[in-house]
């Protein structure tokens, strides 16, 4: 070997010339993209939460939090929202009509998940005052409170039509028509699932059974 020429490859320690080929290999490695779900993503746990909310405005304002969580793209975090209601049939100028009650006036109930984000949205919702709580921390609802008001909302097939009765027994009422119209008398009896009252009136002196439909009474 002349003096000019450098040293050659293989006069170099192997250790040296290992290093200079594994430095391209390394530095690919570095530029290797992440393997795609190779970060978990944070569970989501729902609860069921009871919100108050301003009252005879219960559906307006569970569909603007509906929209609202479509527009902030929450829908991940949110399921149902339900305004609990109940059908029932009452009578208005001698007509019968069934109608939806509110079984809860002034409240909805939404499953969702609650951190930060979903908890400013719903506050910031109009109409919402806050979630029921105590301490000022909202409280998800207990296993039995979810199976009262949740789960009869979801049996819609054979839902049971009920009849509002104003009155209680022992109420003062009058009769309006029939046989014993302006007569006054005592409730005894109430039958819900017919729409009848049993009224003790008094006949000659004696207190009398008088079983009526409940709209042809009237409270004193």
């Amino acid at each position: 070997m002349s003096q000019e020429e450098g040293p050659r490859e293989e006069d170099q320690p192997a250790a040296k010339r290992g290093a200079s080929r594994s430095k391209p290999a390394k530095a690919r490695a570095l530029r290797a993209p992440l393997e795609v779900g190779s970060l978990e993503k944070h569970p989501i746990k729902k609860d069921w939460y009871i919100l108050k909310v301003q009252s005879n405005r219960e559906d307006s304002i569970a569909d603007a939090l509906k929209r609202r969580i479509a527009i902030e793209g929450q829908g991940d975090y949110f399921d149902e929202i339900i305004v609990p209601t109940e059908k029932v049939s009452e009578f208005k100028g001698g007509k019968k009509r069934v109608v939806k009650r509110k079984i809860y006036p002034g409240y909805i109930v939404v499953h969702m998940e609650l951190n930060d984000d979903t908890w400013f949205l719903v506050r910031e919702t109009p109409g919402i005052g806050d979630f029921t709580g105590s301490g000022g921390k909202p409280t998800p609802m207990l296993p039995h409170e979810v199976h009262k008001i949740v789960a009869k909302q979801e049996e819609k097939a054979e839902e049971e039509i009920r009849t509002v009765i104003p009155y209680s027994q022992g109420d003062r009422v009058r009769i309006k028509e029939g046989t014993f119209e302006n007569f006054e008398g005592e409730v005894d009896n109430i039958d819900k699932a017919n729409g009848r009252v049993t009224i003790m009136i008094n006949i000659f002196g004696r207190s009398t059974p008088v079983e009526l439909e409940y709209w042809q009474v009237e409270k004193l």
